[in-house]
């Protein structure tokens, strides 16, 4: 493989430092090199600065610009340019390379990622958000340029994968491990603290997506970009619960055909994957052992504990504007949930209050053509989820 030159917009999060790890382990075998263009991170200078120095990147970029002089000390005279603040950011994702890695958590993303697919640049795109609230914006953009979107979610590159040329399809199938509360009772959810949600059994995520994990919106979430990606209706898409998270995606076949893709749960294959493509990369991820592993159990999504795949379906039939609110309403409450405000049940109760609302306005009509029309419904879904969870702080236990 030819050097592969990748730009990776936040960098310091769980996602960046993976694919740093896949590179610097390509790099070190010598047989699938890899040349970092840019790197951008939110706040955390320090890290970023490590990073810069360890991959010598043309220029690293601090979306937090209070940030900028520290991160300029750190690396004074290694010849690495500096930016900060988040226009800087989304000039970085238009550098000239050949893939750009999406992984700033949020619709805080959208724009570095629309930024790069404008150029015509293929995005592996770990940023769902980004395809939640603008999937009709980002797929008209990237058929224009002719830029490739490659998924970097593991049920997403798991279906990628299964997929094939997607011929005679009938439906998908994405898996969730069922998150810290798998077993818990409505009565144990409703007192979780923001520490015992973002306890994940198998991933090493961020703290926002870890407790979307507990509540299933993470997976919400994949169901819509799934539906996105692959252009496949809502009512071909299902969910099933696997606690151990080795089966990621399945594509299911008219012949009555089922290809899964399995790996261990390590975000680093599919990662690797996304960066390689079309070719494989290698890693140190852990190789599967089935005998020792012994079993994959499956089971329905339970929808009274977690109502979140319900709240996508609905914010689907909705069109792209549902599904923006979705995603802005649930970022304001999981923000409200870590600041104390809410209890746990409230998150997804304050999503499922503003989509009802939302319904019933002439926003539900909104085309989200545009970044300005989804940074009106942005805000709209934030500040209406804030609204409700002032007045209702009672709902939290149910």
């Amino acid at each position: 493989m030819t050097v592969r030159r990748i730009s990776i917009m936040g960098s310091t999060g769980s996602i960046g430092t993976s694919a740093l790890d896949v590179v610097a382990q390509a790099n070190a075998a010598g047989d699938t090199p890899f040349e970092i263009v840019a790197l951008a991170a939110g706040s955390d200078s320090e890290t970023l600065a490590r990073q810069a120095i360890a991959f010598r990147p043309q220029i690293a970029v601090i979306a937090d610009e209070s940030r900028l002089d520290d991160l300029r000390q750190r690396l004074a005279g290694t010849g690495i340019e500096t930016a900060g603040g988040l226009e800087a950011v989304t000039e970085a994702a238009t550098r000239p390379c050949d893939r750009v890695l999406a992984a700033i958590v949020g619709a805080a993303g959208l724009s570095s990622t629309l930024a790069a697919i404008r150029r015509g640049t293929d995005v592996a795109i770990a940023n769902k958000e980004s395809i939640v609230c603008g999937g009709k914006l980002i797929l008209s953009e990237a058929a224009r340029t002719g830029a490739r979107i490659l998924p970097v979610d593991s049920e997403h590159s798991g279906i990628f994968q299964a997929l094939g040329d997607g011929k005679s399809l009938e439906k998908l199938t994405i898996t969730a491990s069922g998150g810290p509360f798998r077993t818990a009772t409505l009565e144990q959810m409703a007192a979780a603290t923001p520490a015992e949600a973002a306890a994940h059994p198998n991933w090493d995520m961020g703290i926002k997506n870890s407790i979307d994990s507990a509540t299933l919106m993470n997976k919400a979430l994949e169901f819509i970009e799934a539906a996105y990606l692959f252009d496949v209706p809502a009512d071909r898409i299902d969910v099933l619960v696997h606690p151990q998270s080795i089966i990621h995606g399945m594509a299911h076949f008219n012949d009555g055909s089922v290809i899964a893709q399995l790996s261990a749960p390590d975000m680093r294959a599919p990662i690797a994957y996304a960066l390689g493509w079309p070719d494989r990369v290698a890693t140190n991820v852990a190789r599967l052992d089935l005998a020792t592993l012994g079993r994959l159990d499956f089971a329905e999504v339970d929808a009274t504990r977690f109502p979140a795949i319900k709240l996508a379906r609905r914010a689907i039939a909705l069109g792209s504007a549902g599904t923006t609110v979705l995603n802005c309403a649930n970022e304001a409450a999981v923000s409200a949930f870590i600041a104390g405000q809410c209890g746990f049940l409230d998150i997804s109760w304050a999503v499922d209050e503003v989509l009802s609302r939302f319904s019933s306005t002439d926003l539900a009509a909104m085309a989200c053509d545009t970044l300005e029309e989804i940074a009106y419904l942005d805000r709209f879904g934030r500040e209406m989820a804030a609204e409700l969870l002032k007045k209702a702080p009672s709902r939290a236990g149910g």
